[in-house]
């Protein structure tokens, strides 16, 4: 298959140099120190068991001129997925899919705008990394990729599933995407957006009684949400297991509580405000999702004031 990668960070740069082991892979970022480091030096992959891996990508700033290709796939933050996609609109062609594995939920919204609703991929991922470098990452944990779709028989996207797992990286398709999108965002909706407002690390969350009493608040909002959509969670289950988190991960700095510190356009919307938005499609309440959301968009005005 010929695949582009948008966004050559973490995820980008792991998916990006995995599957290029097997197919032909453009990988796309707007920094060209970065896009340098990869073309000169291939893309450094730290593995969890202290065996690095070493993969060659093609690394593009600009597509200007390249045919389109078989797959998109999308790792830019969320509030960067449009302009990403139309600057790179020359490798979108009639037979070619465009695939988001981005935190959240809702990204279908944006590809639409760009393909039918038949070439869309949703999907999500039980793999972490970490940049440590320019083309170097730490791939921190490894898990099955989930593929899905928003219109038709998820059968079809099989050839995107094994392309995955001839490259190394254990994939399925999935009927129940959406649920299992859902299923990763609890943590993030709770105690990771708290994380920001409060910059804190996630033990403080749990072992603050405040903090933890509106950590879950917004666990047993959001089942409901999810409910009203359709989508099944145990309350109960979900809250032990965001609890979980934040006592494995005492130290844990999140990515919107960083993006915040820092000044940064955070991804909340698509992430706490995407619980939001289906509240306001099913009418099942979610004041305090609002409020997270209000929050941080007025944390980052602040900032931008600053």
């Amino acid at each position: 298959m010929r695949i582009a990668v948008l966004g050559a960070g973490a995820m980008g740069s792991l998916y990006g140099g995995y599957l290029s082991r097997k197919h032909d892979v453009i990988l796309v970022d707007v920094n060209q120190a970065v896009i340098d480091a990869i073309n000169a030096n291939g893309v450094t992959i730290h593995e969890p068991d202290g065996s690095v891996t070493v993969c060659h990508p093609l690394g593009a700033v600009s597509t200007a001129g390249m045919a389109p290709v078989d797959l998109i796939i999308v790792f830019v933050k969320a509030m960067f997925s449009k302009s990403a996609l139309s600057n790179n609109r020359g490798l979108i062609g009639p037979d070619t899919c465009i695939m988001t594995l981005q935190n959240g939920s809702g990204h279908e919204d944006t590809l639409t705008q760009f393909v039918d609703r038949a070439h869309v991929v949703i999907g999500t991922t039980q793999h972490n990394s970490a940049v440590v470098g320019m083309g170097e990452i730490r791939h921190g944990g490894s898990g099955i990729t989930h593929v899905g779709c928003i219109e038709g028989d998820v059968g079809r996207l099989q050839y995107i599933a094994d392309a995955f797992c001839e490259s190394g990286l254990e994939a399925d398709c999935s009927a129940d995407v959406q649920k299992l999108i859902w299923g990763k965002m609890f943590t993030n909706v709770s105690a990771s957006v708290l994380t920001g407002v409060l910059q804190v690390p996630l033990g403080f969350i749990a072992a603050d009684a405040n903090a933890w009493a509106l950590c879950e608040t917004l666990v047993r909002e959001a089942v409901a949400v999810a409910a009203g959509e359709g989508l099944e969670f145990d309350a109960e289950e979900k809250v032990a297991e965001v609890r979980r988190v934040c006592e494995n991960s005492p130290a844990g700095i999140t990515s919107i509580c960083a993006d915040l510190s820092k000044g940064r356009r955070t991804e909340v919307d698509t992430i706490s405000g995407s619980v939001v938005r289906a509240s306001r499609r099913n009418g099942v309440p979610a004041p305090t999702h609002a409020a997270m959301v209000a929050l941080v968009h007025a944390m980052e005005a602040k900032a931008s004031q600053s």
